[in-house]
């Protein structure tokens, strides 16, 4: 962590002199609106986007990317009584399942999404529960949990499909959170991108089933002027509490974007989105952080700490980019660090808004065991460069300080031996000196004895 953040002290310090502006000025008719940069999570647009709003069938989304995340696509999911009365009441949208019939996990995943099968959501939210242990609120409290690990902060969810109730809402920014995490699924992204499916006949039905999305922008399901050549997939909603909502993603020109419409009237989400990614698509582009951090490379030639003569001790994501106005230069952008359990990152700003991040992880070089030496760079001979291995340094470290303790300690065992062996020869010569006096004394006694 150290060799990070000293060999990136230089960009920390670097800030943007020109002056920093975002495109504002496109119109929006929805009451809550909000577009995200999938890949780095730059919000380009928002309006309302903390409102707290009932989502409708959008919740779906979350649904479909905790089966996906817990289940195979070949798996069997069996219709209960529950999943037939709850997901096909109120006249709510299904397919007519009935109990006891089996569909796969991938059956019931694209009814959901294209159709906005109700039945179809509640029998997989049951059967996660299920294969888990928790049964189908057990599968409510992985939403609920699985949204706060996402981000979200004003989301709650009591049933899997969406039909109104009051302690189940989110925000336009949560659900924008939820719907790039979902996106980032390659399954989920097949399955809400297509545009029709057929459905095969079950132990219950003979007849195959077509489905048809109902997303606009994608499938003329209803109108055909808001098709967009762009969408590549999304969610509907509606209640009459919620009114009209709407999950969209759209890509171009290297950008990923989720467009999340809440509380609208129709037409109005479908003309909100499209006029929405046809604003951000043209004032937002994208730079790829690898080729265009020319700072990074700058510091590489000059005495920052790097530790390495070969210049690459530090590895990143090469897919990695940063969202910016049209009106900006890479170089715009703010750089800092931030430090987390995780490791260190390089973040992105501009304008006071994070616009892309990259985690750094060091490179192979690093990996490599040195000893302590030091050694000249052959294109340049004043510069000198330290290898250092921590390991090396630490039993060295350890090897000194056990050296001194043994002189240390040595040196006291001699001064206390010379000691212990002065008292012990003055003891020895003390006794000695008492015998003699004792067979003198006796020996003039047996004297007086024999002359007496």
């Amino acid at each position: 962590m150290l060799i990070l953040l000293t060999s990136f002290s230089v960009l920390h310090t670097q800030r943007v002199q020109a002056e920093e502006y975002w495109p504002t000025g496109v119109t929006v008719e929805s009451g809550n609106a909000i577009v995200m940069e999938v890949n780095t999570g730059t919000v380009l647009y928002e309006k309302n986007a903390d409102e707290v709003r009932y989502p409708a069938s959008i919740t779906k989304v979350m649904t479909v990317l905790l089966v996906l995340e817990n289940c195979e696509l070949d798996e069997t999911v069996t219709f209960s009584r529950n999943a037939i009365d709850y997901g096909q009441a109120n006249g709510s949208s299904h397919i007519g399942c009935d109990v006891g019939e089996e569909m796969t996990v991938e059956q019931c995943l694209y009814a959901t999404m294209l159709v906005s099968a109700n039945d179809c959501a509640y029998a997989l939210a049951e059967h996660v529960g299920d294969k888990l242990g928790g049964g189908y609120s057990g599968f409510i409290d992985m939403m609920n949990k699985r949204a706060k690990e996402i981000g979200c902060k004003n989301t709650h969810f009591v049933n899997s499909y969406g039909l109104h109730d009051n302690n189940h809402y989110t925000t336009a920014h949560d659900f924008a959170l939820i719907a790039a995490e979902a996106y980032k699924n390659e399954d989920f992204q097949v399955i809400c991108g297509t545009k029709t499916y057929v459905s095969p006949p079950t132990n219950k039905h003979k007849d195959p089933y077509p489905y048809h999305n109902q997303n606009n922008l994608l499938y003329p399901y209803k109108f055909s002027q808001y098709l967009y050549e762009y969408c590549t997939g999304g969610k509907t909603g509606y209640t009459d509490p919620a009114h009209h909502t709407l999950v969209t993603f759209a890509e171009k020109d290297g950008m990923t974007l989720v467009c999340v419409i809440l509380y609208s009237i129709s037409p109005n989400q479908w003309s909100d989105s499209i006029n929405l990614y046809d604003y951000c698509f043209d004032n937002f582009q994208v730079f790829n952080i690898t080729e265009n951090e020319t700072r990074l490379k700058e510091s590489e030639d000059k005495e920052y700490g790097l530790l390495n003569e070969a210049g690459t001790y530090l590895t990143f994501d090469k897919n990695a980019y940063v969202v910016l106005p049209k009106t900006a230069e890479f170089a715009d952008a703010q750089v800092d660090m931030s430090e987390s359990d995780s490791g260190a990152q390089i973040v992105y700003t501009y304008d006071g808004r994070e616009v892309g991040s990259v985690r750094l992880q060091p490179s192979e070089e690093l990996k490599v065991e040195y000893p302590l030496q030091e050694t000249g760079k052959e294109n340049d001979p004043d510069i000198r460069v330290i290898k250092v291995n921590l390991w090396y340094i630490f039993w060295i470290l350890l090897i000194l300080a056990a050296g001194y303790l043994i002189v240390k300690y040595g040196i006291r065992f001699v001064k206390d031996y010379y000691v212990i062996r002065h008292k012990y020869e003055a003891r020895r010569r003390e006794r000695e000196r008492f015998r003699r006096v004792r067979r003198k004394k006796y020996g003039r006694r047996k004297r007086d004895r024999l002359f007496r």
